[in-house]
């Protein structure tokens, strides 16, 4: 096989205190008939990105209730990273140049990973787009391996470009179920029969969203630069078009002639140095020019998740100004830390943020600024709709529900 990816352990009786008795005792029974059920999550990387942090806890988290579950990845070179960058964009919306030599590549990959696959599972879950025909690939050469087969698309795909939804479409429909995050994500050609939804979730007690020391999150602040007695704005995202980074530092600009003081951090989650994710970085840092209280951070600052942690918690209000974009993890974070949400009226943000309740929804520049300022000078207010944000993750996007919804697709198979 491919090797596992090491987690460390989890107790789900860790997590009584937040989510109480009763959700607990529930995914304990729901888990007995599948006890020793063996299970196989297979992505295309094992770190940087939310993915990875969602298994780093489900993984472990399955077998303290009885299964038996593993995670691995599978076999690329450089020249497949190409090609998987280039599915992403074109499921994602983008237009890309999709050659037939790119076509050769991932099913010549495939091939391979499935010449590799080796072992038999009662349930295996393939989370990305680039490896799906790794199951037919298989039954083609020595027969059906067995077990249970889900593919699990964590992507908006309503608009992905039709050359390559197409070429998929035929290798996913040979899984015995596809999980969507909404349904609203599902394609044409999917049944109600064929398909599950099971929204991302956060891991309160992940490095990402565990509370934090008063000295450890002022020491933090100090470093950056950050004044931790005047007003933050916080949004933490890709820097490319669809997060809109350049529309956050404009709704800024235009905040802080109310609110002088304003500080606003971004931080770009850049996994790897690309040409392009350098590129908006320059941008970003054209358009924020001289003003001193723009911070824009990434990993390359020694950002990591403590930080993230830090800068959200530390945020008077967090935006997330996407113009298209996924579920958006990072909205159920900022929630959870009872911070009020700003962000665009697109992809999952909808079912993250009410609008209103505890946060707002925004499809504009002018918009995103009168919001923010609206919750700066109306602090009671944005503490009523921190607190409302923070009881929406509690019910409905927390891993022990993630956990519940897994073992509800097995229970279905």
């Amino acid at each position: 096989m491919f090797g596992s990816v090491p987690v460390t352990p989890k107790s789900l009786d860790d997590y009584r205190e937040i989510t109480g008795d009763a959700a607990i005792e529930e995914i304990r029974a729901l888990a007995q008939p599948l006890h020793s059920a063996t299970v196989l999550h297979l992505t295309i990387s094992a770190f940087g990105t939310g993915l990875a942090e969602l298994l780093g806890s489900l993984v472990p988290l399955m077998n303290d209730i009885g299964l038996s579950a593993d995670w691995q990845v599978i076999r690329t070179t450089e020249e497949f990273t190409q090609v998987s960058k280039t599915i992403y964009a074109a499921l994602n919306g983008f237009f890309v140049d999709w050659t037939p030599h790119l076509q050769e590549t991932w099913l010549a990959y495939n091939t391979m990973n499935a010449q590799l696959f080796d072992q038999s599972y009662d349930f295996v879950v393939v989370h990305d787009p680039q490896p799906v025909a790794i199951l037919q690939r298989i039954d083609e050469t020595r027969g059906h391996p067995g077990g249970k087969w889900i593919w699990h698309c964590h992507l908006d795909t309503t608009e992905a470009q039709p050359a390559v939804w197409d070429l998929m479409h035929p290798f996913i429909a040979a899984y015995d179920t596809a999980i969507f995050s909404a349904k609203e994500y599902a394609r044409d050609g999917f049944g109600q029969a064929t398909i599950a939804i099971v929204p991302p979730a956060i891991d309160p007690l992940g490095p990402k969203n565990i509370g934090v020391s008063t000295a450890t999150e002022e020491s933090i602040l100090q470093r950056y630069g950050i004044d931790p007695h005047r007003p933050l704005i916080c949004q933490i995202s890709r820097f490319d078009a669809w997060s809109d980074p350049l529309g956050v530092i404009d709704a800024f600009k235009i905040a802080k002639r109310q609110v002088p003081g304003l500080q606003l951090v971004l931080i770009a989650s850049m996994i790897t140095e690309t040409p392009e994710a350098w590129s908006y970085y320059e941008r970003c840092a054209r358009r924020a020019g001289e003003d001193d209280d723009i911070h824009l951070l990434s990993m390359l600052n020694g950002v990591g998740n403590t930080e993230m942690n830090v800068f959200q918690r530390a945020a008077n209000v967090v935006v997330q100004k996407s113009i298209r974009k996924g579920f958006g993890l990072g909205i159920a974070e900022a929630l959870w830390k009872a911070r009020p949400v700003v962000a665009g009226r697109v992809g999952g943000f909808p079912l993250q943020v009410m609008d209103g309740v505890n946060g707002f929804l925004v499809d504009s520049v002018e918009e995103c600024a009168e919001r923010i300022v609206f919750l700066l000078k109306h602090p009671r207010i944005a503490t009523r709709m921190g607190q409302a944000g923070r009881e929406h993750v509690r019910q409905h996007h927390l891993i022990t529900r993630y956990l519940k919804d897994y073992l509800d697709v097995f229970r279905n198979l």
